[in-house]
């Protein structure tokens, strides 16, 4: 509970700085560090989807047959990898809308302040790496899961194979004494 309350303090505190601070810096500026959270939201949404593929085909499978044929047995982990995607889809969607449109607003005569657009653009700049930056860290979540189970089997692995050389070798696996 104390991290979500920071990271929303935090939150609270860059975006506005962003709003304020951006105000000086050009969209021609900020264009490529746009361009730089579309490709890692790009990644993320590949590299999610590949194991989305891999580790859930059958359940992706069932997903897309009608709702009566879908299995309603129990959590698949499915949802750990689905947020990522969505996320990152997103943020692809906001940063492409965002490209089509500001080359059309640059030309025309606006209502507004300049530096004032300079200054959403930079916050919304910073909202979007923020998010992104999560979506980043529940990527990781699926890996851990699956690097955890994979050392809970190697454990288990290794506790059976010193059992089975220490029964072959005439010892009891509790004390080591002999058993003859």
């Amino acid at each position: 509970m104390k991290w979500k309350l920071l990271a929303w303090v935090l939150i609270l505190i860059l975006v506005p700085s962003a709003a304020w601070f951006g105000r000086v810096v050009p969209f021609a500026e900020q264009w490529p560090m746009f361009e730089a959270l579309r490709t890692t939201a790009a990644t993320i949404f590949a590299v999610i989807g590949a194991w989305m593929a891999i580790i859930y085909p059958e359940r992706l499978k069932l997903s897309l047959r009608e709702p009566t044929q879908v299995d309603k047995g129990g959590a698949t982990g499915l949802g750990k990898l689905f947020t990522p995607v969505v996320n990152s889809t997103a943020i692809l969607c906001i940063i492409l809308v965002l490209g089509a449109t500001v080359p059309v607003l640059r030309r025309h005569a606006l209502p507004c302040d300049v530096s004032m657009l300079r200054g959403g653009s930079y916050a919304l700049l910073v909202t979007l790496t923020l998010w992104q930056l999560w979506t980043v860290v529940l990527s990781l979540v699926p890996a851990s899961i699956v690097k955890s189970h994979a050392d809970r089997e190697d454990d288990s692995k290794r506790a059976r194979d010193e059992a089975f050389k220490l029964a072959s070798h005439g010892k009891s696996p509790k004390n080591g004494a002999d058993t003859f």
